[in-house]
């Protein structure tokens, strides 16, 4: 019984997300996140001492996420029953994973290119925070592709490596750093100060799932020796993260990515990952999605076996 009230959960939970992703009809914790983040940006991301209001602001949040969820968790299994804490962990690490529902707007960005290159721009523009509208459909796919690299990090890998240290409490808390730091994190004029902290910190919890996600990826693709492309691209990229997955889809589909992107009217320069600056193909995205469920399996069966192995302990 105590193997399966541990691994059940998380098995149920990534099952759904493979079944449902995120449908838009079902209440998401993002949503209360952002609503929460955005509340307290428009009060306090202004005045004098930007960088501790930011600062505060953070912390405050991440530490709530994390303690409400210990209560919520705790008071079901001793208030009610153990088997509704289990039913309320399936919801909220489904709620947590994201694998499906990106790479169902991946290829749907693929399929908008193939009618016209203005529907390409326009479903890109779901998935991506740069402008949009003046890229090429070359463009189009990389922004696409990058994307789909870094979410795996994101997405996927980063919430289970935090379910492993600090179960779903750990899960939901990195959800709301990845959150602040997709919505204050930005080095333009507004955010630079106040969502300065929030940046680092999630630079600081995505640091080893990034470099973990690179080495699954590497590993399903059968191609170990592209640890070295990934480690040269990887550290060159301007985040100190992302530039890893993306380094190793690059390497597995020897292609490039990186180069300018404008952001809230203001044009960042990512340095190229890779040199062969080839058109990328739907083949290119499908063997992409292919790596990223293998990934996904392969984490998965990481955390069971350390689960299991723990308890035999």
């Amino acid at each position: 019984m105590e193997y399966v009230m541990l691994i059940l959960p998380l098995l149920l939970a990534w099952l759904l997300d493979r079944w449902l992703g995120d449908p838009t009809w079902l209440p998401h914790p993002v949503v209360a996140f952002g609503r929460a983040i955005s509340f307290c940006e428009h009060r306090l991301n202004k005045g004098r001492g930007r960088f501790l209001k930011g600062m505060l602001t953070a912390v405050v949040l991440v530490a709530l996420t994390y303690l409400l969820t210990c209560a919520l968790l705790r008071g079901a299994s001793f208030y009610v029953s153990p088997w509704l804490e289990a039913a309320l962990e399936v919801i909220l690490i489904f709620f947590c994973l994201a694998g499906t529902t990106l790479v169902r707007e991946v290829r749907d960005v693929f399929r908008a290119l193939d009618r016209s290159l203005e529907d390409g721009r326009r479903q890109v523009a779901r998935i991506v925070g740069r402008d949009t509208q003046a890229l090429s459909a070359q463009e189009v796919r990389t922004a696409a592709l990058e994307t789909l690299a870094e979410n795996l990090s994101d997405g996927v890998i980063a919430p289970l490596f935090w379910y492993l240290l600090l179960g779903v409490p750990g899960m939901m808390m990195y959800k709301m750093i990845n959150t602040l730091d997709s919505m204050i994190g930005y080095r333009n004029k507004r955010y630079r100060r106040f969502g300065c902290f929030a940046a680092r910190l999630d630079d600081v919890a995505n640091y080893i799932p990034a470099r973990l996600t690179a080495l699954l990826m590497i590993g399903v693709s059968g191609h170990p020796a592209l640890w070295t492309f990934v480690r040269r691209y990887g550290r060159a990229h301007a985040s100190p993260n992302s530039g890893y997955p993306e380094a190793a889809l690059a390497g597995i589909l020897d292609c490039r990515f990186g180069g300018p992107h404008d952001y809230f009217g203001e044009e960042v320069w990512k340095p190229y990952i890779g040199q062969n600056d080839r058109p990328l193909t739907t083949q290119d995205m499908e063997q992409a999605v292919r790596i990223n469920r293998r990934v996904e399996v392969c984490m998965l069966l990481l955390i069971v076996l350390i689960q299991v192995v723990g308890i035999m302990i």
